[in-house]
């Protein structure tokens, strides 16, 4: 499979995944049982965009952007996301729920998802569709 038809089949993942993300936020109160789905959610859809965003910046000659923090360096400096902070927030928070858990962190983390990286990981999906 060439790089152009891998990042836009991980592009459709990718898309499905923040779709299901932001059905799980339309709630008004959350339990923590489904606290707990959002922030599963958060970190596979994080998965999807670090990795469609590699798969993207390869079929662009881009090269070296074989972890997380590299690919979010290059969208950042192509243009192809705006908010760098919050991407790099998004990826420490994700790597924080990845390897250990603490209910203070799991909570500080679902208000993170719920008010800021539900947008940023949209925002993704409105570039790169912009590149199709």
């Amino acid at each position: 499979m060439n790089s152009e038809a891998r990042w836009r089949e991980r592009f459709g993942d990718y898309k499905k995944a923040v779709g299901r993300l932001q059905e799980a936020l339309k709630k008004e109160e959350f339990n923590e049982l489904e606290k707990d789905g959002v922030i599963q959610r958060f970190e596979f859809t994080f998965e999807l965009a670090w990795k469609t965003v590699k798969d993207y910046l390869e079929d662009q000659n881009f090269t070296d952007i074989s972890s997380p923090k590299k690919a979010i360096q290059k969208a950042f400096e192509s243009g192809l996301i705006e908010d760098g902070h919050a991407w790099v927030e998004m990826q420490e928070d994700r790597n924080r729920m990845s390897h250990m858990y603490s209910q203070i962190d799991s909570e500080k983390i679902f208000v993170q998802v719920k008010n800021k990286y539900a947008k940023a990981l949209n925002d993704l999906v409105v570039a790169l569709e912009k590149e199709i």
